[in-house]
């Protein structure tokens, strides 16, 4: 009785705030609406939609391609940064104000600062480029439009990654941090120190925690809509679009909330089956020291 009296408050949270919302979006999901008078029954019409839309498969491909950005440079970067910090004995507590610091900023402020970073005229990557052709003359540096379809989704993973960052490295670093430091020890009698101590000691101890931080950047990729509706909108020719970011034009900015519902069905069920699949090959492991 006393464990449920203390679940309860966490129970009636989840089922307000997660719960009911996923309910009804799933219901709305088979109904054509505006979400406020209009509200027509057309079955699963809106998910045969999904199928035929071409602006979907961008997005749906835009996604993956964004979380392999993600899970490589954000999760990877963390651990190699964690991994260098372990090794400092000063001043470990600045680097990890340092590199944590820019996820304490919204999303939004991020995506304006880059967005300014990325103008053509004044922009600071184009003054940087200016900067070095008076430098460095011979390199005939010129100013580059950043933001094309070619390179529009990248420049919504570059804020996206650098964000992130900090996250996995408190992770990643608290779990080095838990390792005991007889294995460290006992290795170095052994002979192995440097690379081979994080090849052979350091990762294969902290797997489980590199799991989860996989499964975190998985599916934190599939709540990104901010940044890239701030920097490009989903442009140029939708060459940037992300189903977060198309889910919300459609629901809040068309008023297609039936539509908008069936995407957001599609990406809470790619987040499960994603999580699902990572669990499965690589199974977390209870480690005993």
């Amino acid at each position: 009785m006393s464990i449920a009296l203390f679940l309860m408050p966490a129970l009636l949270f989840m089922t307000v705030f997660l719960f009911y919302p996923f309910i009804m979006s799933f219901v709305k999901s088979f109904y054509k609406t505006d979400g406020f008078i209009e509200s027509i029954f057309v079955g699963v019409d809106n998910y045969k939609r999904l199928i035929q839309d071409a602006t979907i498969h961008i997005a749906f491909i835009n996604t993956f391609k964004l979380m392999f950005y993600v899970c490589v440079f954000q999760v990877g970067f963390g651990i190699v940064l964690a991994i260098l910090v372990d090794g400092i004995k000063r001043g470990s507590k600045f680097f990890r104000t340092v590199y944590f610091f820019p996820i304490v900023i919204s999303a939004t402020a991020i995506g304006m600062m880059f967005k300014l970073f990325y103008t053509y005229d004044g922009g600071l990557f184009n003054s940087i480029i200016l900067m070095l052709n008076k430098w460095i003359p011979w390199l005939h540096l010129e100013s580059t439009i950043w933001i094309t379809t070619k390179s529009a989704l990248r420049m919504i993973a570059l804020p996206t990654v650098w964000q992130y960052i900090g996250f996995y490295f408190v992770i990643v670093l608290t779990a080095i941090k838990q390792i005991p430091r007889y294995l460290y020890e006992s290795a170095y009698l052994d002979g192995i120190n440097g690379f081979s101590k994080t090849i052979y000691i350091t990762l294969p101890l902290i797997k489980n925690q590199i799991i989860t931080c996989f499964i975190l950047a998985i599916t934190g990729t599939l709540k990104v809509f901010d940044m890239a509706l701030v920097i490009t909108e989903g442009g140029p020719l939708n060459q940037s679009q992300i189903l977060g970011l198309y889910m919300y034009q459609k629901a809040f900015i068309d008023n297609r909330f039936g539509y908008g519902a069936a995407i957001s069905v599609l990406i809470v069920v790619l987040g499960l089956s994603i999580s699902l699949l990572v669990n499965k090959v690589f199974k977390k492991e209870d480690i005993t020291y």
